[in-house]
């Protein structure tokens, strides 16, 4: 195994499975998948049983019990359980494409992490994809994606199979390379300089202090948003409440301003710890 994929995931089983089927068509093979489920309930583990054997990858499902939003913690845990030395980040609602693995594997490159993005689909649109679609390519087929209500946007520019076009377009956008947790990667040993993901945080940023974090250690971002490409499923999100927001804005404020590079409430928890 040279890559290890951490998808993250909770109570949603049916973007899971599309997600999975994914990851079993791409064009780089050598990576083992890590499910880092924040809680999910028997469905997920219905899937994940029912799904493995047919899967060409070696899968790790690391799981803990439903105490709320915890995503931190559990990414943590599977930071933990890769083998490999470096590690691909994304959400278990993003389908991939074949070649998602073979971008993020092409453009890894010492100090730095890849800031990667999506194509968010509408609700309508998320459903319209099934199994034979994923194997056939065709839901990243604009044209197929259009005669199922996806909509006229620049954003579709993301879904571009010309590397020329993709480069050219990496290199123009002003939008900065930031750690998104849908779509981002990095150095295992950088990971663990920073200590990972700081688990005080709830739903709103966590990934971005995470990657601000990565800055303050010297690791700059680079831009990959039209060269790895996956599409976002829509769903609600019930576990979004403003007192984390404000927790969150405090503590991505302290990490910039303090330029912290190491969080006390990561892998390892030492009040000791050096920022």
């Amino acid at each position: 195994m040279q890559v290890s994929v951490i998808v993250s995931t909770y109570n949603q089983p049916e973007w899971l499975e599309k997600v999975l089927w994914g990851y079993n068509i791409q064009s780089f093979k050598e990576f083992e998948l890590i499910v880092a489920d924040d809680g999910s309930g028997k469905a997920t583990r219905e899937v994940l049983e029912r799904l493995t054997p047919r899967l060409s990858y070696p899968l790790k499902h690391v799981w803990h019990e439903d105490r709320g939003f915890r995503k931190c913690e559990i990414l943590n845990k599977a930071i933990l359980a890769a083998s490999t030395d470096y590690l691909v980040f994304t959400d278990g609602d993003c389908i991939p494409r074949n070649d998602f693995i073979e971008k993020h594997m092409k453009f890894r490159k010492k100090g730095y992490f890849l800031s990667g993005g999506c194509r968010r689909l509408s609700m309508d649109t998320s459903r319209e994809i099934h199994l034979r679609d994923i194997e056939s390519q065709a839901c990243f087929n604009i044209r197929w994606l259009k005669q199922h209500g996806m909509r006229n946007s620049f954003r579709n520019n993301k879904l571009t199979r010309s590397s020329f076009k993709a480069f050219l377009l990496n290199f123009l956008t002003t939008t900065k390379a930031t750690w998104n947790g849908g779509n981002a990667s990095g150095w295992r040993e950088d990971i663990i300089r920073v200590n990972g993901f700081d688990e005080r945080m709830e739903y709103g940023g966590e990934d971005r202090e995470f990657g601000e974090r990565l800055v303050n250690a010297g690791i700059r971002g680079l831009q990959i948003r039209y060269s790895a490409i996956c599409l976002h499923l829509d769903h609600a999100r019930g576990y979004v409440n403003e007192s984390a927001l404000r927790k969150n804005k405090k503590i991505r404020k302290d990490t910039v301003c303090l330029k912290h590079v190491r969080t006390n409430f990561g892998i390892v928890k030492s009040e000791d710890s050096i920022c």
